[in-house]
């Protein structure tokens, strides 16, 4: 009974403290009282105010940071699955948030078995391996690394690949984008990519996963992004026939 009744308390709790951040009592960027200051507030126990604040962090409405506190993030950026397909900038522009890619690596690297199969070529064929940073109003977002067979974009590695690649391929290599295939799951963010997210070891994150077919059905582009899940939701509209 203890455990149902524990359990009832923190929904509660968290959801009142939600309430207010929603209300705008507590603000994006504001931090919030202290645990004990929330204990004393609620009238509950340490845990209970811990299970609260975990929950509402899991959900991204609050961000806690080492030494110094619990804070009010940002609204989460929401990102509509559809049929159409759209590039990073155009999705944020849509949001009327700015947006630019960092080229973090680009090389030519030649292919092993795994990534030969999925882009249908030889092992060891010349790939374009193309790693960016992705931002929304100076904030980075999505760490993804992309692979291209070199022969449908000779030049790539030379280009500035800090636009949408999408329209790079079609305009100066006359590549046309047919369909793709994608996947999204849950993860946990490494420690090699939280740095470069600005988030720590181990916070939630989806891990997306896309290959991109010409008109022709061929494989041109494999990619593996890694979006903060602190920042991004993804929505779905469906509709009966």
């Amino acid at each position: 009974m203890e455990g149902k009744q524990g359990a009832a308390l923190y929904i509660i709790v968290k959801e009142k403290l939600l309430a207010l951040i929603k209300s705008g009592v507590y603000a994006v960027g504001d931090k919030l009282p202290t645990e004990s200051e929330l204990c004393q507030e609620h009238e509950v126990s340490r845990t209970t105010i811990r299970q609260a604040l975990q929950q509402l962090e899991v959900e991204g409405h609050i961000q806690r940071v080492q030494g110094k506190g619990t804070f009010v993030a940002k609204p989460k950026i929401r990102e509509s699955l559809t049929r159409e397909i759209r590039t990073f900038m155009e999705q944020m522009r849509d949001l009327g948030l700015s947006s630019h890619s960092e080229v973090l690596e680009l090389v030519v690297i030649p292919a092993d078995e795994a990534l030969a199969e999925t882009l249908h070529l030889e092992a060891k064929d010349p790939v374009v391996k193309l790693v960016r940073l992705r931002f929304a109003d100076s904030e980075p977002l999505q760490y993804v690394t992309s692979y291209l067979p070199w022969r449908i974009a000779p030049g790539l590695a030379n280009d500035d690949c800090s636009g949408s690649l999408f329209d790079l391929l079609r305009t100066k290599y006359e590549v046309n984008i047919h369909r793709t295939v994608e996947s999204i799951e849950p993860v946990l963010i490494e420690a090699t990519i939280s740095d470069r997210l600005e988030t720590a070891p181990g916070s939630p994150a989806f891990s997306l996963e896309s290959l991109t077919f010409n008109e022709k059905d061929q494989p041109i582009e494999y990619s593996k992004g890694i979006v903060r899940g602190d920042r991004f939701k993804f929505t779905m509209e469906r509709s009966m026939k």
